[in-house]
């Protein structure tokens, strides 16, 4: 109660704020924070970034060597207890989304796919108001390159994010978090300047990294479905594929490279130079394990060819063989195509 009545105090004014901070910060914030209490935690929440409204000066405090460890412990104790108010996003937004200090934040925490995942959710929810700093965007997608380690030992995921697993949790979220980054320009208008945080991201390789986790993944379920006549006469699929670790693995990376390539002639090009146009066309098909596969696909193909002729040239002119059909994929207007090479099923469109 009394926790809940100081922050009332602190929406009377800059100096009730001020008076506030200079009594609680930075101890009795870290005391207060280490309360796995919701009912402490919701109102500390709101204190603290009611104290902060308007003063870079005390956000700097906040994430400093000296504050650092109450943003540590209310992420902690949100961890433990969840919360229930706007004012621990609101907190963390201001600190990491519109502020400088994701990346100081990131290294001090103990649940940091939790963290992730909090970001992930805000800038989801706010992409019409946040643009993101592009320090940020290059430290999440370093995460996210370090977290792809877990293929080469993970198995198919069960379930969508969040799957319990920390080092899943944390792929998945680090890539969540690019592909809304990367949405901005379509969801806010393309002739709006929203820094170069997908510069940032485009110049240290997004596009190919993705493109090859694209290629080296396991075929979509229906695909195996389609093919499975073909496995029996060309031997068992290679063991060097890798799996979805949860279920929306395949639609999220897709769903990235559609944003990027949205409106970005030199991405579009990219793609066609490097010779993946193909490997995007066979997105476009349905997956147990990967929901809205489909509609992401179509969406990503559709921004691949859009005022650009050359994409459209190569789609014309290419030649498929070696085609394996069953009735489900024949009813969706599509067939499954191996390569009699590489054994690699494409999914193409019945024309």
């Amino acid at each position: 109660m009394g926790l809940q009545v100081l922050a009332n105090v602190s929406l009377a004014g800059q100096q009730h704020q001020r008076a506030i901070w200079q009594q609680l910060f930075p101890k009795e914030f870290v005391a207060l924070a280490r309360v796995q209490s919701l009912e402490t935690c919701d109102p500390l929440c709101m204190v603290i970034y009611a104290c902060g409204d308007g003063s870079p000066e005390l956000f700097a405090q906040l994430c400093s060597a000296r504050g650092i460890t109450i943003v540590k412990e209310i992420v902690n104790t949100t961890a433990a207890v969840g919360f229930g108010e706007d004012s621990y996003k609101l907190l963390l937004s201001r600190t990491c989304l519109e502020g400088p200090y994701f990346q100081s934040l990131f290294s001090y925490l103990g649940f940091q796919a939790f963290f992730l995942r909090c970001i992930s959710d805000i800038l989801n929810e706010r992409l019409q108001e946040i643009t993101v700093p592009s320090d940020l965007a290059f430290c999440v997608f370093g995460i996210f390159k370090k977290s792809i380690g877990i293929l080469k030992c993970a198995t198919t995921g069960k379930s969508g994010l969040p799957t319990g697993s920390s080092t899943i949790d944390a792929l998945g979220y680090s890539l969540a978090i690019p592909r809304d980054i990367c949405a901005q320009k379509s969801v806010r208008g393309s002739n709006e300047d929203l820094g170069d945080a997908v510069d940032v991201l485009l110049s240290h390789g997004l596009i190919e990294l993705l493109l090859c986790l694209l290629r080296d993944l396991e075929p979509t379920s229906v695909m195996w479905k389609a093919i499975k006549q073909g496995e029996e006469r060309d031997g068992p699929k290679s063991s060097s594929l890798k799996p979805c670790p949860y279920k929306g693995f395949r639609r999220d990376m897709v769903a990235v490279i559609g944003n990027c390539t949205y409106k970005r002639k030199l991405v579009q090009d990219e793609i066609r130079q490097r010779d993946w146009i193909l490997l995007l066309l066979q997105q476009c098909g349905l997956d147990d394990d990967n929901p809205y596969l489909r509609e992401w696909g179509i969406w990503c193909v559709r921004d691949l060819f859009e005022g650009n002729e050359e994409n459209e040239r190569v789609v014309a002119e290419l030649e498929l063989q070696g085609a394996v059909d069953t009735p489900e994929i024949a009813q969706l207007g599509l067939r499954v195509e191996v390569n009699p090479n590489t054994r690699r099923p494409r999914l193409v469109n019945i024309s």
